[in-house]
């Protein structure tokens, strides 16, 4: 009996702390990083985290990249930037069949955090997925579905997080992270340049850099965790979920590149048979100044009548700018005003100005513009000499 007693007594404990041990892990939470998609909205790469709670077998997916496509005046507001994004919900098994769907590769990065740590977390959650908690303004640089989940690591390990960022990383601008995405996506490459302003041609450190999905997959793999004993990895378990061989690439002969540069020979062939017709061409000019100033508009609208703060400071202004819609309101009438030759010369001068502003680094442009600064060019030039003198040739 006393011997039986003996054992009971040995082995209790150890039964006990089994059992506390496996009540203490209860959840276990994980990064997933997913691979970019086709379509733009998918061009950057998605991140997520599960939550796998032992205790209830649940296996859920906490994705703060959803937005409703059923707001009303949804697409004002997603270029006004006053649409929410939300946390959403999902189980495991939904998340993966999506992905698997579009075929996009998936890795999982199993954090290796204490369990009063996992339920800080889940806790966090829980409580970030009230309906009154749930929605967010989007900011693609500073506030999305990756940079939120980076937040909320920080807030719940505090100082015990250590990033351990490289001693010397590579330099990159906010531009060019976006470059290394949309370049397959040629014209959304174009759109994003017209678009968004000088204030992206700034270099983003090691943290800012975790706005995309695959930066921040990285940071989590280089990152430890200090001061709760033993220093050691963030990550303590790396796997892949979906893997998929890389998709051929495709060479598209219809994009700006090829375009413009088809478009400024055009023009230039345009011009020489002009000048040795003694003809201005008007419709072409009327035409084209007038995109510009639409472009021109549209860039001020983003600039001034947005909350977006990365179109502020848009030096495309200088190229495409509004005022061309008056030269060609102007070019459109007969009389060859007083003032024209002045707003010529002026349009002349932005476009020089927008090369300056190019080569001194004030602002990053999109390679193939440099053919429309030359048909800005050489269109302001030909009918600033030329139009008053073929203007009466042609009224003859």
């Amino acid at each position: 009996m006393l011997a039986q007693l003996k054992k009971i007594l040995l082995v209790y404990p150890f039964i006990y702390s089994v059992i506390f041990l496996a009540s203490a892990q209860q959840y276990q939470i994980s990064l997933l990083t997913c691979d970019p998609g086709d379509e733009l909205y998918s061009a950057f790469g998605h991140s997520a985290i599960r939550v796998q709670n032992r205790a209830s077998g649940q296996d859920l997916v906490f994705n703060y990249g959803t937005f409703d496509f059923n707001t009303p005046y949804f697409y004002v507001k997603f270029t006004q930037r006053t649409l929410d994004y939300m946390l959403s919900i999902s189980t495991f098994e939904r998340f993966q069949v999506e992905y698997n769907y579009f075929q996009r590769n998936m890795r999982e990065q199993v954090l290796d955090l204490s369990p009063e740590q996992a339920s800080r977390l889940v806790a966090f959650l829980e409580e970030n997925y009230q309906p009154e908690n749930r929605f967010y303004r989007y900011d693609f640089f500073y506030d999305n579905c990756a940079t939120r989940i980076r937040d909320v690591m920080e807030d719940i390990l505090g100082n015990q997080l250590d990033w351990n960022e490289e001693p010397n990383p590579e330099q990159k601008t906010f531009r060019e992270l976006i470059d290394e995405y949309v370049y397959p996506l040629p014209w959304a490459d174009f759109g994003i340049d017209l678009a968004l302003g000088s204030v992206i041609d700034q270099y983003a450190n090691e943290r800012e850099k975790q706005f995309l999905p695959d930066y921040m997959e990285a940071a989590f793999g280089r990152a430890m965790i200090v001061g709760d004993g033993p220093t050691r990895p963030l990550v303590k378990e790396e796997s892949v979920i979906l893997s998929f061989p890389p998709r051929p690439s495709q060479t598209d002969l219809f994009n700006p590149y090829v375009l413009w540069w088809v478009f400024a020979i055009a023009v230039m062939v345009l011009t020489v048979i002009g000048y040795k017709k003694k003809r201005i061409f008007k419709a072409f000019d009327i035409t084209f100044f007038s995109v510009l100033g639409l472009l021109g508009l549209l860039i001020v609208i983003l600039w001034f009548f947005t909350f977006h703060s990365q179109t502020k400071n848009n030096w495309n202004i200088l190229w495409a700018f509004p005022g061309h819609l008056v030269l060609a309101i102007a070019l459109f009438q007969k009389e060859v005003k007083p003032w024209l030759k002045m707003y010529l010369l002026f349009a002349l001068i932005l476009a020089n100005l927008a090369l300056v502003f190019w080569v001194f680094g004030v602002q990053s442009f999109h390679p193939s513009i440099v053919p429309l600064l030359l048909v800005i060019l050489l269109r302001t030039n030909f009918l600033y000499y030329n139009l008053e003198k073929f203007s009466i040739q042609e009224s003859k």
